[in-house]
């Protein structure tokens, strides 16, 4: 019966990870292809948040999840969380705006140094060598690749490097109120966009974004291919939020950052090509090589740790037994 049960765990693990990194980076490319259209991201994001609110609702009225109804205490111990996902998602989406897919991918690649210094300062130790070694080289190569990018973009920049640093104080709290709430991710979910929409709505008022957003908005509409790609955003990013939870649950804040590092090699490739593509330079080309090595053995050396640390457990256990 344990055996089963670890089968199950196991199984649900490689599909929330799975699942995650396929969203993770069919959303990049579906947000590329709207901002490209439509450069009210804030609003774009608002809808999001909406759209997720109402699917859930409306399912748990059905009777389609068991997710329970809104608590305030919960909320409260959420806020943050919500917070920290929507900066994080608001600055990724205007750095999109002007930073391209594979570099942006690059910048993103260094949450797990963020997780990683994020840990340290929280009493989780110092990182081993191997990991140490494998996320300086992936910062290493962020550095080079910027150097030849064509299309440099300082404010795009500065959007991404702050959305590295509210995915990381994010994924830390997700995996911490998971743990302590014993909530669902579909919970996390819903409260993550009810509790964002006023924040949101807020902002694109402040900003000056509503009500000109709604009505570009409504006149793009017209077009049957944008509206095809912005309801594939409203739809993935429910679905990337769902995944995004689960995986950071079901795994952790650190298994979620590599499956992003693994999807990245994946993204980087098809950025070259796809959505206007990338004007090619050596050293943005070198760079770019060197962030996703850099990357890879950074999931390597993670995994290696990880077996490090269950083999003594398994020893233990077995000792057990025999007595």
């Amino acid at each position: 019966m344990m055996d089963h049960n670890t089968d199950t765990s196991s199984y649900l693990s490689l599909f929330a990870a799975l699942s995650y990194g396929i969203a993770s980076m069919a959303m990049v490319f579906i947000n590329k292809a709207v901002l490209m259209q439509y450069v009210h991201s804030m609003t774009l994001l608002t809808l999001q948040q909406l759209a997720t609110t109402l699917l859930i609702h409306f399912a748990r009225v059905m009777g389609y999840t068991k997710a329970r109804g809104f608590n305030v205490e919960t909320a409260k111990r959420l806020i943050l969380v919500s917070l920290f996902y929507n900066a994080n998602v608001a600055f990724a989406l205007a750095s999109l705006k002007g930073v391209n897919i594979p570099m942006y991918i690059a910048i993103k690649r260094l949450t797990p140094l963020a997780v990683l210094i994020a840990g340290y300062f929280s009493g989780k130790g110092i990182p081993t060598i191997q990991v140490t070694l494998s996320v300086i080289l992936t910062a290493a190569g962020v550095i080079i690749a910027a150097l030849g990018d064509f299309s440099f973009d300082l404010f795009g920049y500065g959007m991404a490097f702050t959305s590295v640093f509210f995915q990381t104080m994010y994924l830390v709290l997700v995996e911490r109120s998971g743990a302590e709430d014993g909530l669902s991710s579909v919970e996390i979910m819903f409260y993550n966009s009810v509790l964002s929409l006023p924040f949101l709505l807020f902002l694109i008022i402040a900003t000056g974004e509503f009500p000109d957003s709604m009505s570009i908005l409504f006149a793009k509409s017209t077009s049957l291919s944008f509206l095809v790609i912005l309801i594939l955003s409203l739809v993935m990013g429910i679905v990337l939020n769902y995944t995004m939870f689960l995986c950071t649950i079901v795994n952790s804040a650190l298994t979620t950052t590599i499956v992003g590092v693994l999807k990245g090699v994946v993204s980087t490739t098809l950025g070259f090509v796809l959505l206007g593509g990338v004007q090619v330079h050596a050293l943005n080309v070198t760079g770019l090589v060197i962030n996703t090595a850099g990357g890879v053995w950074y999931s390597f050396a993670k995994y290696r740790q990880k077996m490090k640390n269950k083999l003594p457990k398994l020893m233990s256990d077995s000792e057990a037994h025999r007595k």
